[in-house]
């Protein structure tokens, strides 16, 4: 039985005879009952109808009754179909007590609670609810009655006190009692409370054992739980991988351990890294990579609390990434070496010609290692046991595939359809075949995709012109002839050439033909760079210097008259400068020179073209006095007796040259006049200065040394001579005036010549 205290609820009958209160229970339908509680017997047969009046009292939980009998025993909870204004007399059966709950009309803020009567002996106690409609009807039915019910005022419910009686006690109470409906007195509405819990019904009973299984297995996971994370105390993360090296569940010394064990010998084996296109292999160690052990070990972490990653971590693993040090510079030692073998300069677009015919090339973009990004990708993926792929830049191309079709079809394919002919006089012809057009037809990127045509008509004309030159009259300077002593004009000749720059210019019409790929040769007159009038206008009329040398061997003077024809009538306007070996152009056996005696490291030797300085001696000297300015001239090593001395010039092909410039307003004009056993220079112009040489004594002589060659052509013997130092100065004065215009001192120091023993 229950031990709260139900509601108080007021019940009249026919007699208004007064109830004790009574403690009621909730049975389920009425079944036979072995065994019955004893129950509080009522003194007088009055005394079972008991009127109970309302009160207040403070609501408190209601607990779940307790079971009658050793059989459980459900309540049932039965209701009142419909309300009634006034009481019914009827004649009423009951198969089962209805039991019917308070209900609250917030409208009337009153409650109505009714309290079935027992109507047999048989039927269990009913149980006093809470709550029930504000009115009630008794309906009449054929067969059933829905107890009479007692209105009385709301109240807060209290704890409900149950009795139990016997049903035969109630019998008398049911003959006399009268169904009344009273209506609801007026009363304060009650405070919100909360309302007592209904007891579980009986499907949620199933949830239990479910229930207990799993705080068993609950209990079981926090046990494993616990236990794990005691014997992993002070290691790492079980399923912990470092570079695919399995540390997990060790101590830090062990994961160390382990870890140098099997990432050291990485660091001195070659690495396979892709280049874009290039395969090559990189050692770590030689790249200045190491690893970082303890920065490594320190990214492991300590042991996670997390139960859903302690339990994943049994299936699966945990990456942590490989920390190394870097030596910079030998990292971009290694970077360099490799772009140098992994890099390529794009492939542009092009048409060339070949045999005759024009192809195009396909543009194909180059690449360019990133060596700092690359350098910092090999640090971080060396150690993960696959190829490192490293960064590399694209370096487009200008020109597209599209715009060499275009160069290819719209012009070099018409440009190599056939040759290219010009006309000259007399029937002939120059001809620009087609295994040349490549050499006067190129293309170069226009900086939108395409090509833009190039034509070298210089490489045009240099074709051409071999072909046409018999053709041409060739213009010829005004020179000098010394007939009858004098120096007199020879007219020049104008010339009659091909204008190549006109005849050239339609190239691009001619060679973008297919029909007529002919064109005409431009002749036109070229006067000579010398001409017949600006010969006259030199005032070259009289000798304004001469000099001569002798004492010349054969060979020697061979080389001389040579040398001499090729500068005889040389003309130098004014302004102009002459060089001896720029005029004569090479002096080797092809031009007829012959071999003679040279000065070699400072003794006597031979060589093709030697004696030559005598000249450049006889020429220098006639300048000297013919007022010309000395820009270039060397003397020689040592005196030579037969030439001035501190006035004289040694020559070399290709290496020492005599210089000299005309600074007077005419011009001047070389003869020579050679001769077995001597030359002659004369510089023949306007005379407008003079000259004076004079020669200081011999100072600081010095003698000469011995040398001893073996016997035979390289050795030349020589008696020697002593050394000295000597100077000399020129002075020059006005011709008209006589004032002097300048004065120069040149002082020169010679070796002395060694004493050559041939044996």
């Amino acid at each position: 039985m229950s031990d709260e205290e139900g509601p108080s609820v007021e019940k009249t009958n026919s007699e208004d005879s007064s109830l004790p209160e009574q403690e009621l229970e909730s049975v389920e339908e009425p079944q036979a009952v072995e065994e019955t509680e004893s129950v509080e017997e009522p003194k007088t047969p009055e005394d079972t109808e008991a009127v109970v009046e309302a009160e207040s009292v403070e609501p408190e939980p209601a607990e779940a009754p307790r079971p009658v009998d050793e059989e459980a025993i459900d309540s049932t909870e039965a209701t009142v179909d419909e309300a009634v204004d006034e009481p019914t007399d009827v004649e009423t059966t009951f198969d089962e007590p209805t039991i019917v709950e308070p209900a609250i009309d917030e409208s009337a803020n009153e409650v109505t609670t009714v309290i079935p009567v027992v109507p047999a002996e048989d039927a269990p106690p009913t149980e006093v609810v809470d709550s029930a409609p504000a009115t009630e009807t008794i309906d009449e039915q054929t067969e059933q009655f829905e107890p009479p019910a007692v209105v009385v005022p709301p109240k807060p419910p209290r704890p409900e006190f149950v009795q139990q009686y016997d049903t035969q006690q109630f019998e008398p109470i049911q003959q006399q009692y009268e169904p009344v409906v009273r209506e609801p007195e007026a009363v304060a509405p009650p405070a919100p409370q909360q309302q007592p819990e209904a007891p579980a019904p009986a499907s949620s009973r199933k949830w239990v054992k479910p229930a207990i299984a799993l705080g068993a297995i609950f209990a079981v996971a926090v046990i494993a739980y616990g236990v794990d994370i005691f014997t992993s105390s002070g290691k790492t993360p079980r399923g912990t991988q470092v570079a695919g090296v399995d540390i997990g569940d060790l101590t830090p010394a062990d994961a160390e351990a382990t870890l140098r064990a099997e990432l050291g010998p990485r660091l001195v084996e070659p690495v396979a890294v892709h280049a874009g296109g290039v395969d090559s292999e990189i050692v770590p160690a030689s790249a200045g990579v190491d690893v970082d052990w303890s920065a490594t070990l320190s990214g492991v972490n300590a042991q996670p609390i997390n139960p859903i990653t302690r339990i994943t971590s049994f299936f699966g693993s945990r990456e942590v990434p490989v920390v190394s040090t870097v030596d910079q510079g030998a990292l971009d030692a290694s970077m360099s070496q490799l772009a140098a073998n992994s890099d390529r300069a794009p492939v542009e677009g092009a048409v060339v010609f070949e045999s005759g015919k024009a192809t195009g090339v396909s543009p194909a973009a180059g690449q360019a290692l990133e060596t700092q990004q690359a350098g910092a990708t090999f640090a971080a993926e060396w150690s993960d046991g696959g190829v490192v792929d490293l960064p590399v830049d694209e370096v487009p191309v200008t020109v597209t595939q599209a715009g060499v079709d275009r160069a290819l079809q719209e012009i070099a394919i018409p440009a190599a359809s056939g040759d290219v002919v010009v006309n000259g006089r007399d029937g002939k012809v120059a001809t620009l075949g087609v295994d040349q057009i490549g050499e006067v037809l190129t293309f170069t990127p226009d900086g939108s995709g395409g090509l833009t045509p190039q034509y070298n008509t210089d490489a045009a004309i240099k074709i051409l012109t071999p072909q046409l030159v018999s053709t041409e009259v060739q213009p010829k300077d005004a020179s000098f002839t010394f007939a009858g002593g004098k120096p007199s004009v020879v007219p020049g000749v104008v010339g009659d050439l091909i204008n190549w720059p006109d005849t050239v210019k339609e190239l691009p019409v001619l060679l973008g033909s297919t029909a007529s790929r002919a064109t005409p040769a431009v002749y036109g007159p070229v006067p000579p760079a010398l001409t017949t009038e600006a010969a006259d206008a030199l005032g070259i009329n009289e000798v304004i210097g001469e000099f001569t040398t002798g004492g010349f061997e054969y060979a020697s003077g061979v080389n001389i008259g040579l040398a001499a024809s090729e500068i005889d009538g040389a003309v130098i306007k004014p302004g102009d400068t002459f060089s001896l070996n720029e005029y004569t152009g090479p002096r080797g056996a092809a031009q007829g020179y012959v071999e003679s005696g040279i000065i070699n490291n400072g003794r006597p030797d031979k060589a093709v073209g030697g004696g030559i300085s005598q000249l450049a001696t006889t020429l220098y000297n006639a300048t000297y006095f013919a007022g010309m300015d000395d820009v270039a001239h060397t003397e020689h090593s040592y005196y030579i007796s037969r030439y001035p001395e501190a006035r004289e010039a040694t020559i070399f092909d290709g290496a020492i040259d005599l210089q000299f410039r005309n600074p007077a307003k005419t011009g001047v004009m070389i003869e020579t006049i050679a001769t077995s056993s001597n030359i002659t220079v004369r510089i023949w112009g306007t005379k407008t200065v003079d000259v004076a040489s004079t020669t200081g004594p011999r100072t600081s002589p010095t003698s000469p040394n011995t040398v001893t060659l073996p016997e035979g052509p390289g050795c030349v013997a020589s008696s020697g001579a002593p050394g000295f130092t000597v100077s000399d100065t020129r002075v020059i004065t006005d011709h008209a005036s006589g004032a002097e215009i300048s004065s120069n001192t040149r002082t020169v120091k010679y070796d002395p010549v060694p004493i050559v023993k041939c044996e």
